[in-house]
């Protein structure tokens, strides 16, 4: 996020407090744009966990979601799914890759997804909030 690079914006806008753009790539995502990514990734999950597993293992789809996500975090700063849908993760250190901490605290509250589903007047769900990520346009 841009944080570092000038102070936050007291507009009421989403995204001003947090130093973002107001539209454009790096501009908060909406919150279909949210959804149909981790959907992406879910149901991804989902299918690898059949090939490899068999079906009827919900646990097994849980972690081969949480390591999808949490290793393409880190790596890449988007899942399959956001790459997809045109998002990725900002986070405090532009340029940097995220910290292993950061991807795995907030893939953990995700795969309870009712922190997800606790926004603030930005739109990011608590799991961004206590990592201090948020989902942003790419494109």
């Amino acid at each position: 996020m841009v944080r570092d690079a000038q102070p936050p914006s007291q507009e009421r806008r989403r995204g001003a407090s947090l130093g973002l753009p107001a539209d454009g790539p790096g501009s908060l995502a909406g919150f279909g744009a949210r959804v149909r990514a981790y959907l992406v990734d879910a149901i991804g999950a989902g299918l690898i966990t059949v090939v490899v597993a068999g079906p009827g293992r919900a646990y097994v789809t849980l972690m081969v979601f949480a390591v999808l996500t949490i290793v393409s975090l880190v790596l890449f700063g988007q899942t399959p799914g956001m790459r997809l849908v045109g998002l990725r993760l900002a986070h405090p250190r532009v340029g940097e890759r995220l910290a292993w901490w950061r991807a795995v605290v907030r893939t953990a509250l995700l795969c309870v997804l009712v922190p997800a589903l606790v926004v603030d007047a930005d739109g990011r769900g608590l799991h961004d909030r206590l990592t201090d990520t948020a989902v942003v346009l790419d494109r």
